[in-house]
């Protein structure tokens, strides 16, 4: 069979991308909107797609799809309940970031327990040129060495969070699931992870369970002292609610990669603040050079293991 592979958004993915080993004809669209990808996919046997939606509506337009490559780990933009139901075989990138992103994570972490944008901001308005001695004491500053982080979602992401963690010499509390019935060994319940961190991270994938798990409820166990990192999606945090946190002061800052809806083309309410104790990056705590190079050459590595009749990193 000589497959017809067709990539919807190839512009999310800057990385060599080598040919498979086998007969094929690769289709590139830098990127695909709603509307255009059923008629794309039409006679492709195999999709690749990083963030554009696959619906079942737009699968059931296009039946000779025998599997969807995922030039990503979450899973949430592709209906897998129709792809199970109709033999469509859907894998995902698993373990590509394990270095990068935790990076990132530690990056947010740094800056807001230390204050640096706050710092920046009080030396260019010139305050230090105004101080009675050597340093500026206008901000506090926080360690990383002896305080608590709760993680929230311990996969390879979160664990790779955990390593430098424990680096850095801070006490790691792993959240069991909220609305879990048992507790699992060396997870901690949910509430007492977010009443007890002086950093919570997320690292869970998006699901009905997960949705909006961060909200007012939660923004009040907090201690006032504690700051939130989401890298995962945007939805676990109820957004409305995180705005009124940080303006209040009920917590100490907060610090994300991801909105619940990207590009915010309409306007987002964290867009709007203009707070020195909050940090948002455009969703790129993934996307270092060589991380995407990992990701680009296991892609096809999936895709050659699915041709072969050996598929991997399946999503079920």
């Amino acid at each position: 069979m000589n497959h017809r592979i067709v990539f919807l958004d190839r512009a999310s993915l800057i990385a060599d991308m080598r040919a498979p080993s086998f007969a094929h004809k690769w289709i590139n669209h830098e990127q695909t909107r709603p509307q255009d990808a059923a008629a794309r996919i039409l006679d492709a046997s195999i999709v690749i797609v990083n963030k554009v939606r696959l619906t079942g509506e737009i699968l059931a337009r296009a039946p000779r799809v025998r599997m969807i490559a995922l030039a990503a780990t979450g899973t949430d933009n592709v209906d897998l309940a129709y792809c199970r139901a109709h033999g469509i075989v859907v894998c995902n990138i698993r373990g590509y970031a394990v270095h990068t992103l935790p990076e990132h994570v530690f990056m947010l972490m740094l800056a807001l327990r230390r204050n640096l944008p706050g710092w920046q901001a009080d030396v260019r308005a010139g305050l230090w040129e105004k101080a009675d001695q050597f340093c500026l004491f206008t901000r506090p500053i926080n360690d990383l060495y002896g305080s608590t982080l709760g993680l929230v979602g311990h996969g390879s992401l979160g664990n790779g969070v955990r390593r430098l963690a424990e680096a850095f010499g801070m006490n790691v509390l792993v959240a069991e699931r909220k609305a879990a019935a048992e507790m699992r060994e060396d997870y901690t319940p949910f509430d007492v992870v977010i009443r007890e961190a002086d950093v919570i991270s997320l690292h869970t994938p998006l699901t009905a369970e997960t949705r909006h798990m961060i909200g007012a409820r939660e923004f009040e166990l907090m201690k006032p002292t504690a700051i939130l990192i989401n890298t995962a999606r945007g939805n676990l945090v109820d957004e409305a609610a995180l705005a009124d946190a940080l303006k209040s002061g009920r917590i100490a800052g907060a610090g994300f990669d991801v909105l619940s809806i990207e590009p915010p083309r309409d306007g987002n309410p964290l867009l709007e603040l203009d707070l020195p104790n909050f940090i948002i990056t455009p969703h790129v705590a993934w996307s270092s050079r060589e991380a995407m190079q990992t990701l680009a050459d296991q892609l096809v590595g999936n895709i050659e293991a699915f041709v072969a009749g050996t598929p991997r990193n399946v999503v079920t």
